[in-house]
């Protein structure tokens, strides 16, 4: 697939500029919403902070919670997103592949329904345990037989995997019709009413598992060039799968688990980012996180602005933006690397 950018020098002004709308995208989250604010209220908040201005503590309690939360969310699926599609080679393939998506949903709504848990941290913590269990089933799954883990056996383990708790989450909820207006937060995505208490504890994980991602730039691009090559020069593509694996769920999992079901983002940005820079993961990884990040907190601004005082869960805003993007790859057939 030919890219956008193809010098060096390209790339880093390339690079630069993303940086700076990633720095526009979480500004705009700051400053606009339903209330009223101006740039001084926003300087004001962090240098002289003032607990009986209202627009301080909106800035500060509200809007800050929910542009760190869209970025950490943004930025984590969409470099799970370009390492699931590195892994199994397929260029619609996203952090859903592995059931997290479906496994997580299943247990904060086993969470409400069974156990009437109330606190948004406990909630979070099941949902973090299910996106797990169901990653992990895939991967198990998808590794039976003599080939070992294949593409093509992830996937087809990931819809099974995905299909069994869909369908046991909306069991439940047939039976406990109350529990689906407790639940259509998490099942459209939404960061709205998240604070950042909840992300403190899975924050270390996030940051490690990323970091992870970050330097496994050369390896995946050996990887790209196809498993029996990477074999041949000496990569151990079955622990190395494995690691990818682990890094998808703690993204991935952690991110539902705080937000919901936020699709389209780890689908979009790998493509847009590899349109831009080029194939080679040593841009992709990163400057995925980049755009993941802006691309989540410039659609949480739009969803709380399109129909105020009312505001649209990002989740539905982001399959708005994601959805023909979705037709355009399933359509003319982009290149999974």
């Amino acid at each position: 697939m030919s890219y956008l950018l193809k010098t060096k020098l390209s790339k880093i002004i390339g690079a630069a500029v993303t940086v700076l709308l990633f720095l526009f995208a979480f500004l705009s989250s700051l400053y606009f919403g339903q209330t009223a604010i101006v740039v001084e209220d926003i300087v004001q908040a962090f240098t002289r902070f003032n607990t009986s201005s209202i627009n301080q503590v909106v800035v500060l309690e509200e809007r800050l919670p929910r542009a760190v939360l869209g970025s950490v969310i943004g930025a984590s699926l969409a470099i799970a997103g370009a390492l699931m599609q590195a892994l199994t080679g397929n260029p619609l393939a996203s952090p859903s592949i592995f059931g997290i998506n479906a496994g997580a949903l299943f247990f904060v709504v086993l969470s409400i329904t069974l156990f009437s848990f109330s606190s948004l941290v406990q909630i979070m913590w099941l949902a973090l345990l299910g996106a797990a269990v169901a990653g992990l089933l895939v991967f198990l799954l998808g590794s039976i037989g003599r080939d070992g883990m294949t593409p093509i056996k992830v996937v087809l383990a990931g819809s099974a995997i995905s299909a069994l708790f869909l369908s046991m989450t909306q069991a439940m909820l047939v039976l406990d019709e109350n529990g689906l207006q407790q639940v259509l937060f998490w099942l459209t995505g939404s960061i709205s009413g998240r604070s950042l208490g909840m992300l403190y504890p899975i924050l270390p994980f996030i940051v490690i598992a990323a970091a992870g991602a970050m330097f496994m730039g050369n390896a995946l691009n050996v990887f790209a060039t196809g498993e029996d090559v990477a074999k041949n020069l000496g990569q151990k593509t079955t622990l190395f799968k494995i690691g990818i694996g682990l890094i998808v769920i703690i993204l991935a999992g952690s991110s539902v688990s705080i937000a919901g079901a936020i699709g389209f983002i780890g689908l979009v940005v790998p493509h847009i980012t590899r349109g831009m820079f080029g194939p080679d993961y040593r841009w992709v990884i990163p400057l995925s996180a980049v755009l993941g990040a802006s691309l989540l907190v410039s659609a949480d601004v739009l969803a709380r602005l399109l129909i105020m005082p009312q505001e649209i869960p990002v989740g539905i805003m982001t399959a708005l933006i994601g959805t023909p993007f979705f037709i355009y790859i399933a359509r003319y057939g982009l290149t999974k690397r």
